[in-house]
């Protein structure tokens, strides 16, 4: 296909004026065929220290001009919350919201459901078939794609088991989020017959270019698989053992912290932990021990806190288990 018949565009979605008649706005990413196929939407820094998104989306786009698109539609918001991004904040600074728990939104109602709704009812309008929300995780964490709990009622054919199938070909460990969170764009999208699942690629904050690539090829492959762009010679695989290749685990984020202290951690991110293994020792301000944290079950490690301080009743590490 030539590279012709491929137009991108760079525009913006207005969000509201300011109080000096500025225009808030979101920028939107757009590469359009004139051959049908899927249209895939990739949506970033929901949460705005959650920079890591924006990067991968511009390096999505920037491979598209030597390596066009085949057919469909690919969309962009890189950037959903300016507002947090500005500030380096995870909420909408001037509200106090969590945007990702704002969705599908609301015209009249708060800020933050006002945003959210005008971001879902203008991917909605689009008819997409895949949406993929790019996040960041703690930050010394391995990336995976993170499924909502299946919706009741969900069918053979549903926009679940679409997203799932999706997220074998990321490359990345597939967890299943066993607690329903409400209000996140994901699983407000899935409520409508969306297919839609959510990347965790690496740390908040600053950019890693490793976790940039990691997150352009896992994107790719699923283009791939949509037909959208020439096949991938070499497929990626995020380097794992097969207890994580081979099923969907569960995210599991126990044993809670049971005192007060510093935490020195033991395992790191990626690495595979079994029953009773020691996870972390917590220390009082005199360096002596207040316990031995230890795995309640066999599970790779997702990632870790990002503070050395720990009250009772936090978790300290997260987990992908088996399922059941």
């Amino acid at each position: 296909m030539p590279p012709q018949t491929q137009k991108i565009q760079h525009t913006f979605l207005k969000l509201l004026g300011g109080s000096d008649l500025s225009s808030r706005r979101l920028p939107l990413m757009t590469a359009r065929t004139a051959r049908p196929g899927p249209t895939l939407w990739l949506t970033a820094c929901g949460h705005g220290d959650e920079v890591g998104g924006i990067v991968i989306v511009q390096e999505i786009f920037r491979r598209l001009r030597k390596n066009p698109l085949l057919r469909g539609v690919l969309c962009a918001f890189p950037l959903m919350n300016p507002i947090g991004f500005e500030t380096i904040s995870r909420q909408i600074t001037l509200s106090k919201e969590d945007l990702n728990r704002s969705f599908p939104g609301d015209p009249a109602g708060s800020l933050g459901r006002r945003i959210a709704h005008r971001i879902f009812q203008y991917i909605r309008r689009t008819q997409p078939d895949l949406v993929l929300d790019l996040h960041n995780d703690w930050m010394h964490s391995i990336p995976y794609a993170l499924l909502d709990t299946p919706p009741a009622g969900e069918s053979r054919d549903g926009p679940w088991r679409k997203a799932a199938d999706i997220a074998r070909h990321t490359g990345f460990p597939v967890i299943i989020d066993p607690e329903v969170l409400h209000g996140t764009l994901s699983q407000s999208l899935l409520l409508q017959g969306v297919a839609s699942l959510t990347l965790e690629i690496g740390g908040p904050y600053v950019i890693s270019e490793e976790n940039t690539d990691l997150g352009v090829r896992a994107i790719w492959q699923v283009m791939d698989r949509l037909g959208m762009v020439e096949p991938v010679e070499a497929p990626f695989e995020y380097p794992l053992p097969a207890f994580c290749r081979e099923r969907n685990l569960r995210y599991h984020d126990r044993p809670y912290s049971s005192t007060s202290g510093i935490i020195r951690f033991l395992p790191r991110a990626g690495d595979i932990v079994e029953p009773r293994q020691p996870l972390a020792r917590v220390y009082n301000a005199f360096g002596r021990l207040q316990e031995t944290i230890r795995a309640a079950q066999t599970g790779i490690v997702l990632g870790h806190s990002d503070s050395s301080v720990t009250f009772p009743g936090l978790p300290v590490m997260a987990f992908g288990v088996a399922e059941g």
